[in-house]
């Protein structure tokens, strides 16, 4: 990807054991980068361009504003199969 943002944004959601919505990832990403200026709407490109590429899974799941909550498959492999 080449940026700082976007790798801590994956960074951030592949060792989360929970998927998170974006104002969990924008609170976490401001608190990390400190000098870069990090807006939400850099945060939510970022985020589009990680799910355009196959990289995170993201569910539009509420309507007016909207919340958006982003995973990646691995969190949900192997569960469910349980006997």
């Amino acid at each position: 990807m080449g940026d700082l943002i976007g790798e801590e944004i994956f960074k951030l959601i592949v060792n989360s054991e929970e998927p998170l919505d974006t104002k969990e990832i924008e609170e976490k990403i401001k608190n990390k980068a400190k000098k870069e200026s990090v807006t939400r709407t850099k945060i939510f490109y970022r985020l589009n361009l990680l799910r355009g590429e196959g990289k995170i899974k993201g569910k539009f799941i509420r309507s007016g504003k909207g919340v958006w909550v982003w995973w990646v498959q691995k969190m949900f492999e192997g569960r469910g199969n349980e006997k």
